[in-house]
């Protein structure tokens, strides 16, 4: 997880590789969901707060390796693209690690703990884009776009199932 963190290409790969590490991608994310509902509990947050926090990175996880594998593997697939779902599941798993900093979101004042949370958020997206990036054999370029259209995709399907739950 610490080299996940530190964003090491060569460990992503190693993920890509090894498809017995779905079961430890799988870890990865649900000790994020803990950190960060565990952060909120002790900020003393809401119910709902809570149980978003515990949803959200499986859906983020799963919802976004679908997009960024239909995407990258289709859309913009390269040359040197050969991929399947399960390798990107596997390394965007692993992306999740610095999620685990969420933990510290109860740290007061609000306002710092709020920042460690949202700076654990974006270290999770850069970690995630060189997930995309070594699953599919891309350009940092093209990870991004991959990564941009595959979270636009998937925030219109969050949006859109949002507009069916009754008010």
């Amino acid at each position: 997880m610490l080299r996940a963190a530190r964003l090491e290409s060569a460990l992503y790969e190693e993920v890509e590789d090894e498809r017995r590490s779905i079961l430890q991608a799988s870890v990865v994310v649900l000790l994020a969901c803990a950190a960060g509902a565990a952060g909120s509990a002790l900020a003393g947050a809401s119910t709902l707060r809570l149980v978003v926090d515990v949803l959200e990175p499986p859906v983020l996880w799963l919802g976004g390796s679908a997009f960024s594998y239909m995407v990258g593997a289709t859309f913009l697939r390269g040359p040197e693209t050969e991929t399947d779902f399960a390798e990107v599941l596997r390394t965007t798993g692993f992306a999740f690690a610095p999620g685990l900093l969420r933990l510290f979101a109860f740290v007061p004042p609000p306002a710092v703990g709020t920042g460690i949370a949202l700076f654990a958020d974006l270290w999770v997206l850069l970690a995630a884009i060189v997930a995309v990036r070594q699953a599919l054999d891309f350009t940092t370029l093209r990870a991004l776009g991959t990564f941009g259209a595959a979270y636009g995709l998937l925030w219109l399907v969050l949006r859109a199932t949002d507009t069916l739950l009754p008010a």
